[in-house]
């Protein structure tokens, strides 16, 4: 069985320690738990990888996170992979800071990386991980907010959460995502 792990952020160096960009920091750590590094191929950055038997692939697009779509269902289709083998690991203004959620489906939420990502599959269902990015920003700043750096507080918790994402992540993977909900929903 195969997986494919899609991490949501924005490419470049200005993005890349900001709230939008924790997709990215969560595949990250999880390549490098493995020893894995991302190369740049068609429209991500790629790695694989073996575990327990089962091919498992993390992509980072490098398509923008608005047009995110465009690289889920490319390497959907190269690697023929199918809506339930798939988890997207995103940020979410919704839930606390460190709070996990990881669904089986659903909507938006107004995320535009999903949105686009539904717009391209035409359907929400496929499984996702959400991580809290909190919503500490006053009206009309959230943009500013979600791609703002972390503060210092954050930053003290980050690594411990990010951990905690990606034991969700092998969760999900080797124990299926019903366990994984029951398991990490409450974190």
């Amino acid at each position: 069985m195969n997986f494919l792990i899609v991490g949501l952020g924005n490419i470049g160096s200005e993005y890349e320690n900001t709230r939008h960009n924790i997709g990215f920091k969560i595949l990250d750590s999880l390549a490098n738990k493995v020893g894995a590094s991302f190369h740049l191929e068609r429209h991500a950055f790629h790695t694989e990888y073996k575990s327990k038997g089962k091919k498992i692939t993390l992509i980072k697009p490098t398509t923008y996170m608005n047009l995110s779509g465009k690289a889920v269902r490319y390497w959907m289709t190269e690697l023929k992979i199918q809506p339930q083998n798939m988890l997207i690991v995103l940020d979410d203004l919704a839930l606390p800071f460190g709070t996990i959620r990881i669904r089986l489906k659903g909507s938006d939420g107004g995320h535009n990386g999903l949105k686009d990502i539904d717009a391209t599959l035409g359907n929400g269902n496929y499984p996702r991980l959400r991580f809290g990015i909190g919503n500490e920003f006053s009206k009309g700043k959230q943009i500013n907010y979600v791609l703002g750096n972390w503060t210092p507080d954050e930053i003290r918790t980050l690594n411990e959460r990010i951990e905690l994402a990606c034991e969700a992540i092998q969760s999900f993977m080797f124990e299926g995502v019903e366990r994984a909900m029951t398991k990490f929903n409450k974190s």
